[in-house]
């Protein structure tokens, strides 16, 4: 993920706040737990050890990723966003033209992205051929089943 990502306040926030959460909170209790382990002997049979030290490893690529992702962000000013076509931050209705089936996306940065909450990556596929089409236009995705074809019905903002 190299290139720059919008977000709104909320949205920076939430990486923040999880981030000073990572730093301050977990890293002290894993750094503890390693040093608990490490006073119970010998390190080379030591699975709490081991286990901590991995969680270590873990809890620091995750910084070292929000860390980048905060790097890249910016902060975007949804009231001078462009209601008239799909652009990041803007909530989609779409329709599937094969099923006939209508959804609802907000299309935000790959770092919030979550399907459940309705939050799709501009980066996605689906998320890319939506950028720039208007209310009524068809986007037709490329999907490994074949292109799919979605209506815009309608494009608000979130």
């Amino acid at each position: 993920m190299s290139e720059v990502s919008y977000y709104t306040a909320a949205g920076l926030k939430k990486l923040r706040d999880e981030l000073e959460y990572l730093e301050h909170v977990e890293r002290p209790r894993v750094t503890n737990e390693i040093a608990e382990a490490r006073d119970k002997g010998d390190l080379s049979e030591n699975a709490e050890y081991h286990a901590a030290k991995e969680e270590q490893s873990h809890l620091e690529y995750k910084i070292a990723q929000l860390k980048n992702t905060l790097s890249k962000a910016r902060l975007i000013d949804e009231s001078q966003l462009d209601n008239s076509k799909v652009l990041a931050l803007s909530t989609v209705r779409i329709k599937n033209l094969d099923n006939k089936l209508v959804f609802t996306y907000t299309l935000v940065a790959d770092a919030i992205a979550n399907l459940a909450e309705g939050k799709l990556s501009v980066n996605s596929p689906i998320g890319k051929g939506l950028l720039g089409k208007k209310v009524g236009e068809i986007a037709e995705i490329q999907a490994p089943k074949g292109i799919m074809k979605f209506e815009i019905l309608e494009i608000t903002r979130s």
